[in-house]
C-alpha cells in the first residue's frame, strides 16, 4: 500500500502548491483577506485550488478503497493520471477557463473509476465470488 501513501501525499503536496498560487495571486492582484473576488485572474487560481479540494473528497478515499479491493498498482496508476489531470485542469484554467474540459475529464475519469470500481470490490468480496 506504500504506492497509495505516495499518490495520496503527492495529491496533498499538488493541493498546498496550488493554495500557495493562490496566496500569490491574492498578492499579486490585491485581493485582501477574507475577499474571494474582485480580480478575474485571482479568482482562476481561486476556482483551480478550490475545485481542487471538491475533488480530493472524492479521489482520497476512492483511492485507497481500489487499492484495497482492486490492487493498489492499478489504483497508483489511476491516482497518476488524476495528478496529471489536475495540473492540466490548473494551466488550462488560469490560462483560459472556458478550455478546461480536457483537465476535467482527465482528472475526473480515474475518480469514477476508482469509486466504481471500489465499490464493485467491495461487494464482490461481501457477496463472494
Amino acid at each position: 500500500m506504500e504506492l497509495l501513501a505516495i499518490i495520496s501525499m503527492l495529491a496533498l503536496i499538488e493541493f498546498i502548491i496550488f493554495g500557495f498560487q493562490v496566496g500569490g495571486a491574492r498578492s499579486k492582484y490585491g485581493i485582501d483577506a477574507p475577499a474571494t473576488g474582485g480580480n478575474e485572474m485571482f479568482e482562476r487560481y481561486y476556482r483551480v485550488h478550490y475545485n481542487t479540494l471538491e475533488q480530493l473528497i472524492v479521489f482520497l478515499p476512492s483511492l485507497w478503497v481500489f487499492g484495497y479491493y482492486v490492487g493498489q498498482f492499478w489504483a497508483a496508476g489511476l491516482g497518476v493520471v488524476y495528478l496529471i489531470g489536475r495540473v492540466i485542469y490548473a494551466v488550462l484554467y488560469i490560462k483560459e477557463p472556458a478550455r478546461r474540459a480536457a483537465g476535467v475529464l482527465i482528472s475526473m475519469l480515474p475518480c469514477w473509476i476508482l469509486v466504481l470500481g471500489g465499490l464493485v470490490g467491495a461487494c464482490w468480496r461481501l457477496f463472494g465470488a
